[in-house]
């Protein structure tokens, strides 16, 4: 990528769209931090107008960080292998809100007249990301998963500029837009790459922890995962025989697995750190872990491939179509993850958990394999993009 610093300009106005969850929102955050920080060390500045749904993720992100918002109308489109439930009322009523939505988005677009547009998916980029285009803005789309979303899809074909997270993306491309794509990485928040492990315990509160034996990190999401932690308990006597367990279950989970935790022999019950959500540690926690059993959701894949941690993956089903388990499959088939994308038993979790433990030479080597597809610097090169675009 060629330099921009000499020729960046003293006020960068930015659009920045895409939310719904967060796996849209938090790199769109990281990238404008990262922009900001960018542009400070040259004595620039950088003005920024997130566009958004009402009501949305992306509102309070925007609001909690100091940047302003104002929201547009939207469409989701819910996907069906029936063409008749295509053509549901509700897919009916939102599709209507499209072109309202270009209708408010072109208004702002032309009144903020921004010097780049950044879109990084959800149904909101959509009517965003087609208004730069009327306006004649340039347009850089961010895909963070292996396979392109149904918003970006339309964005792409639409000419826009496209930043992937993955080598093997670029063949899924439209054809026309293949030859323009950068490989970018997904932008990584930058305190989970600065964890100290021998903080992890302390930071806990994990008073049993063992340093000569591995750790395992378990973690569902913010919210949990039934699945992940049914199994997780299921093996726990045994999993505790091998290694110290943080165990991140949600918060409507951990009385429950408290009470079962209750059952298990004192000194395995030492090394269990049985926790409803980790905040500010997590940085030290992801660095003091040898293996993570968790989701495979793109922010997931990201923040360990850049770590280069051996996982266990269990994508979530209902993931939109279904790109947890392609991001898992797509580790998976290069050595880099053990991933569980069949039925999930507490038999089936052991045996996928069982070799990283005991060959510690062979989960490095996945751990090695995990860190040759991350890419820590991803928020740095979609900076790149974005003052190349503007430039």
């Amino acid at each position: 990528m060629n330099s921009t610093n000499d020729r960046l300009p003293r006020d960068l106005r930015l659009i920045v769209t895409g939310g719904g969850t967060g796996g849209h929102t938090y790199p769109a955050l990281t990238a404008v931090n990262a922009l900001r920080e960018r542009l400070e060390t040259t004595g620039n500045s950088l003005e920024v107008l997130w566009v958004g749904a009402a009501g949305s993720l992306e509102k309070r992100v925007a609001t909690a960080n100091g940047i302003a918002f104002e929201a547009v109308a939207t469409g989701k489109i819910r996907r069906s292998k029936n063409p008749l439930k295509l053509a549901s009322p509700a897919n009916v009523k939102d599709m209507t809100n499209v072109p309202r939505g270009v209708a408010q988005a072109r208004r702002l677009v032309s009144d903020f007249a921004p010097d780049v547009v950044l879109a990084t998916g959800g149904y909101v980029a959509v009517p965003v990301g087609l208004a730069a285009r009327m306006c004649r803005r340039p347009l850089v789309v961010h895909e963070q998963t292996v396979r392109l979303g149904l918003a970006n899809k339309v964005l792409a074909r639409a000419g826009a500029r496209i930043a992937v997270s993955a080598e093997s993306s670029v063949e899924l491309l439209p054809e026309a837009s293949q030859a323009d794509a950068v490989v970018t990485g997904n932008p990584v928040r930058p305190e989970v790459l600065t964890g100290r492990p021998e903080e992890a315990a302390k930071g806990l509160g994990f008073g049993g922890h063992d340093p000569a034996l591995p750790t395992v990190y378990v973690t569902g999401g913010a919210q949990g995962s039934a699945q992940i932690n049914n199994n997780v308990r299921d093996i726990l006597p045994w999993l505790l025989e091998r290694a110290n367990v943080v165990h991140q279950c949600g918060a409507a989970n951990v009385a429950a697995l408290g009470e079962s935790a209750r059952n298990l022999p004192p000194a395995l019950a030492g090394r269990y750190h049985l926790t409803d959500f980790v905040g500010p540690e997590l940085p030290d926690v992801l660095a003091l872990a040898d293996v993570v059993i968790s989701r495979s959701g793109a922010g997931t894949i990201a923040e360990l491939t850049a770590l280069g941690k051996a996982a266990v993956f269990i994508p979530l089903a209902s993931s939109a179509g279904n790109e947890q388990a392609h991001n898992a499959r797509h580790l998976q088939e290069s050595g880099a993850a053990v991933a569980l994308l069949g039925e999930v038993t507490p038999q089936t979790l052991q045996a996928a958990v069982e070799p990283l433990l005991a060959d510690p030479a062979g989960r490095e080597a996945i751990a090695d394999r995990a860190r040759s597809h991350g890419r820590p610097d991803a928020a740095e090169r979609l900076v790149d993009v974005l003052l190349d675009v503007a430039g």
